[in-house]
């Protein structure tokens, strides 16, 4: 006798609709979401869908379409016409979305509009962790990860390409025109002025609109040197100050007036917006962004480059080589490996970044952590004073340091007032807790990394523009969090 198979059919209808309660077991991520997704606080994003025009379709429920980015992200669906698809086919996302399928430009739409409000809600999950018992900020490892940016380093040119295009393509422009007047001028004479001519052809159209491109990414660049080039004199002036303020010789102080007044007349010249919140990243929090390199005219060098796709992005060296990417940059607890704060720069050096990313801690948690380690690309002299100011030590490498290379903790205590700051860092490096300290640094962040990157497949921006970046960076980090506050649940014993 054969063996019977199960019922399987593919035209079974159903004389009730199956519950979507169903579809899934019960401790599924796409349910935790949901459960995470009630305790937020959605009333800014619900503020600004009610303050448009009531007419028209009616907008899908945020906290819907919160839970469905969330999810999607959490999975490694990054587009909006994958999430779109997977709407369709994936019975979580359908789950998610109560069984609706929204359209990936609407998708896409709500991640742009309220892409400013991603920042609340990575703060709020921070809260959920810290209530969860996630949190100890004892010790925080920073580091930063080159991400591409939805452009192609082959659409950037450097200024002095730009002036060499520029220059080929008005003289082609010229001669296409030239051709043109003289053929227009024979079509006159054999049909008459009346008769309407053709449109401008295709050839001339295209040189044009690419001479039209490179004058505004230049136009663009010559500003930015200005802007770095004042930015670097009003520093000069300030150094000059200081001389002024603390010299002992009356000859040098005044000297070094003169001087910051002519640096300050200077700068005022290439740029008259005296911000305080230059580019540099003065304003708390804010993360270095990259100069323009300028001649002392305030030009663009000739090597200063422009993405004609992303002109935020920058060309730097990640794994597989120079790419166009962002530095992401995450500062990751070491109890759990929360991230607690995060950020994107065009900036491909951390060396300022470290201040910035405590800083955001502190904002985002309340508190600063005891102690912050980062590599070598975090050393800046002032390092050990600022962020002691903030409440944290420091432990970051003065040099490149194999690891698991440790050699032999000598000093004990703190370091002899005699030492420059490079020197004193090494000195509490080489203590016993600066070793046991930065030998974790390595296994607390570089992980997060790796979860992001290579398990859920976060290799490269969607959006464009360091705004809109930054913003999916802040959604990346989020979802990492809501992943940790998951695995957390389901390592907790069950309830008797």
């Amino acid at each position: 006798m054969s063996k019977r198979y199960q019922p399987w059919t593919q035209d079974q209808a159903y004389l009730l609709p199956p519950s979507l309660r169903e579809w899934l077991p019960e401790d599924h991520l796409a349910w935790f979401i949901l459960d995470v997704v009630r305790q937020l606080d959605l009333r800014a994003i619900e503020g600004a869908i009610q303050s448009k025009d009531w007419r028209g379709q009616r907008p899908y429920h945020p906290s819907m379409m919160v839970a469905l980015l969330v999810y999607a992200y959490c999975t490694g669906v990054y587009s909006s016409r994958g999430v779109e698809r997977a709407c369709h086919e994936d019975v979580a996302f359908r789950v998610i979305t109560g069984n609706v399928q929204p359209y990936f430009t609407t998708i896409n739409e709500f991640r742009r509009v309220h892409r400013e409000h991603f920042a609340a809600l990575f703060v709020q999950v921070l809260k959920l962790c810290r209530r969860a018992g996630l949190l100890k900020l004892r010790h925080v490892a920073i580091d930063g990860t080159k991400v591409k940016a939805n452009a192609s380093k082959h659409k950037a040119m450097s200024y002095k390409r730009m002036l060499q295009e520029e220059r080929r393509l008005r003289a082609e422009v010229e001669r296409l025109l030239d051709e043109a007047d003289a053929a227009d001028t024979s079509e006159d004479a054999r049909y008459g002025r009346q008769v309407r001519g053709d449109e401008l052809p295709e050839e001339l159209r295209r040189r044009e609109s690419r001479l039209e491109r490179i004058r505004e990414a230049k136009v663009a660049l010559e500003a930015e040197a200005r802007k770095s080039r004042a930015q670097t004199l009003r520093e000069q002036a300030e150094r000059s100050e200081r001389t002024a303020q603390r010299h002992p010789e009356e000859v040098v102080r005044r000297r070094a007036r003169t001087n910051a007044a002519q640096r300050r007349a200077q700068a005022e010249e290439f740029d008259p917006s005296d911000d305080d919140t230059p580019d540099g990243g003065s304003a708390p929090g804010e993360l270095a962004r990259k100069p323009t390199l300028a001649t002392p005219e305030g030009r663009p060098v000739d090597k200063a480059q422009r993405n004609f796709t992303d002109p935020d992005s920058s060309i730097m060296k990640g794994a597989d080589g120079f790419i166009q990417a962002y530095n992401a940059q995450l500062a990751v607890d070491e109890a759990h490996q929360v991230i607690v704060a995060c950020g994107v720069t065009d900036q491909p050096a951390d060396a300022a970044n470290l201040e910035p990313m405590l800083e955001r801690v502190k904002a985002n948690v309340g508190a600063a952590p005891e102690h912050a380690t980062g590599d070598s690309g975090y050393w800046n002299p002032q390092v050990e004073e600022r962020t002691r100011a903030l409440g944290t030590e420091a432990w970051v490498a003065t040099g490149r340091v194999r690891h698991g290379d440790a050699g032999a903790a000598t000093p004990t205590g703190d370091p002899p007032d005699t030492l420059d700051p490079i020197e004193r860092m090494r000195w509490r490096l080489d203590t016993p807790q600066g070793r046991a300290l930065y030998a974790r640094r390595k296994a607390v962040v570089e992980p997060v990394n790796g979860q992001i990157k290579h398990a859920r497949r976060f290799r490269q921006f969607s959006l464009r523009g360091i705004h809109a970046v930054d913003a999916e960076w802040v959604m990346v980090s989020l979802c990492h969090n809501v992943l940790k506050l998951f695995g957390h649940r389901a390592a907790e014993p069950s309830p008797a």
